[in-house]
């Protein structure tokens, strides 16, 4: 389990112990990860409270106001973090080779992956009506990165030549919607996503297949 979804504590959990002064960072931080692992089993940004997310760390539910004036603030909060996180995975699965083919490959499986085992995270962070209602402009670093790693597979003449923003709008686009198409239509008889991962990789980027 990854730092976006920490441990669920067990049913029946005392309350918290009021936090010593000056560890306010430190329950806003716990706060954060309930909303994180309650958002992932909803799905729906909309079904979550701040009292139930109060309850799931053991305080009060005033405690929560202290630290997010009302439940789109939280749920912000919370996917600024998740996005965080997933931007140092992608980055840490991306440094683990020289290899440009290799380094965007890697970081595309793991955009897959991670998005195939946060299904809930996923639908917040891509359908969610606080798209249209608060600015969510960190995710732009995703595309952005994305953009880089293809230029420089272009630049070791690895891929075919254009240009990176645009070929990886359309990665993305294919990436997400495989995902998505997942998602609410299981029952199709889909291919490994690795494997689709890769043709999307090969049709749109031009690299060589991995061989297999």
């Amino acid at each position: 389990m990854d730092a976006t979804t920490p441990a669920r504590p067990g049913t029946g959990t005392a309350p918290r112990g009021r936090n010593p002064r000056g560890q306010g960072e430190r329950l806003r931080t716990e706060i954060i990860d309930a909303a994180l692992r309650m958002l992932d089993e909803l799905a729906d940004d909309q079904a979550l409270s701040l009292r139930a997310v109060a309850r799931e760390v053991g305080i009060a539910a005033t405690s929560v106001y202290i630290h997010f004036a009302d439940r789109d603030a939280l749920v912000l909060a919370a996917l600024e973090r998740c996005y965080s996180d997933l931007l140092r995975a992608v980055d840490d699965a991306e440094s683990a080779t020289t290899d440009p083919v290799a380094a965007l490959r890697a970081r595309t499986t793991l955009l897959g992956a991670w998005s195939r085992e946060h299904p809930g995270l996923y639908k917040v962070l891509h359908e969610s009506t606080l798209i249209r209602r608060r600015d969510m402009s960190f995710r732009d670093e995703m595309g952005q990165r994305m953009a880089a790693a293809i230029r420089r597979c272009m630049d070791a003449g690895l891929a075919a030549p254009g240009d990176p923003e645009t070929v990886a709008l359309d990665l993305r686009t294919a990436v997400h919607g495989a995902v998505s198409l997942r998602l609410n239509q299981p029952e199709l008889p889909w291919p490994p996503l690795e494997e689709q991962m890769d043709r999307f990789l090969v049709k749109l980027v031009g690299v060589p297949p991995l061989a297999r």
